[in-house]
């Protein structure tokens, strides 16, 4: 192995255990409908899923879709998952959560649960997610869970349209009673390349994470950013200068995980879809090996894209030689969106490199 290659102990995975959904997002990376969808892994397939996983490694899963609550066997699998012990999260819409999925997400080991809230009132939240009433049952959702004792975060997907939000948003997190606000800069797959004239520039980028951080000062809750490596890099130059979060994104108490590094596709974090397709995240979709045809360890380990990926010189452009490339690394997914290479540089990052390198720890 490459002496400069990244780390690459798996430290997350996210399963699509299934992509019926009850809503149509109009961001939504996996273009979900209600379904269904053939070929999604079975629940001994899944169960086999969860096993070869721990046999190797002990990494967060998280259960995603579409909304997973819709798969009958969410419970069983969860469970199976956390006997094996795995930290099994789930990430829903909120809408299906009653105070019965409440009490049974808890009873099957589920630690944590997360709800999309992407606007901060009905009307915008609504538009967004294409569904009136989504915000409202979102909302009771929530309140189910918190009757259930369970830790729940909100997840806000950032555009052009709700930028100015983000505020507000974060307020309401924190009003909710939620552990964390964790908030996704939008990458253009799915139906979210029909939101591409919504896409932030490259200075609202960077603008909005120096906000971001401003406001973890401060923030009685975790707040985190994803799909957003720059934030890494704003998190060390801020560091540097002498400031830092009251509860930092990167290693605070009651964290979800703890991330040292911006983009983590393929690096300690990797994706499998409904079927079985490995891929570095949900949003940069090369299969990488087929679960049901390939040892999870043979595909995590072995993987040609994965190895590329925990290369330091295979990236090209100015990641390539940006001093904070090992806590950051660009976003690969809209690397390979706008330019078809998932090496390339990251193409909204208005940061020029220039320094002396910068180590990951």
């Amino acid at each position: 192995m490459n002496p400069a290659s990244l780390p690459s102990t798996l430290r997350m995975v996210a399963w699509e255990v299934t992509r019926s959904c009850n809503l149509s997002c109009v961001h939504c990376r996996a273009s979900a409908q209600k379904g269904p969808y053939p070929g999604e892994l079975s629940t001994e397939e899944g169960k086999k899923l969860l096993e070869e996983i721990a046999a190797f490694s002990k990494p967060i899963i998280i259960l995603t879709g579409g909304e997973p609550l819709l798969r009958e066997d969410i419970y069983e699998l969860a469970a199976y998952g956390d006997r094996l012990g795995l930290r099994m999260v789930l990430a829903t819409n909120g809408t299906l959560v009653t105070e019965e999925v409440a009490r049974r997400m808890r009873e099957a080991g589920i630690q944590r649960v997360s709800i999309s809230l992407d606007g901060p009132d009905a009307a915008s939240h609504d538009a967004f997610r294409q569904m009136p009433g989504a915000f409202a049952g979102s909302l009771a959702g929530i309140a189910a869970l918190k009757k259930a004792g369970m830790e729940f975060q909100i997840n806000t997907t950032i555009t052009s349209s709700n930028r100015h939000q983000l505020s507000a948003l974060m307020d309401l997190a924190v009003d909710l009673g939620a552990a964390a606000h964790h908030i996704f800069l939008l990458v253009p797959t799915g139906r979210g390349r029909d939101l591409a004239g919504q896409a932030i520039s490259a200075q609202d980028y960077e603008d909005t994470l120096q906000d971001f951080y401003s406001a973890s000062l401060t923030s009685p809750i975790l707040l985190k950013a994803t799909c957003a490596p720059h934030y890494y890099r704003i998190l060390r130059q801020k560091s540097a200068a002498g400031s830092k979060p009251s509860d930092p994104p990167i290693a605070g108490p009651g964290a979800l995980h703890t991330v040292t590094r911006g983009c983590l596709g393929g690096i300690s974090f990797c994706f499998i879809s409904h079927t079985g397709s490995v891929q570095p995240c949900g949003y940069l979709e090369l299969n990488c090996g087929e679960v049901k045809e390939t040892g999870f360890e043979t595909i995590w380990k072995n993987a040609p894209v994965f190895q590329k990926l925990r290369n330091p010189e295979s990236y090209g452009g100015k990641c390539g030689r940006c001093e904070f490339f090992r806590i950051c690394g660009g976003c690969r997914a809209r690397a390979h969106e706008l330019t078809g290479d998932y090496l390339a540089e990251e193409p909204f990052c208005v940061y020029q490199p220039g320094g002396k390198a910068v180590p990951d720890k």
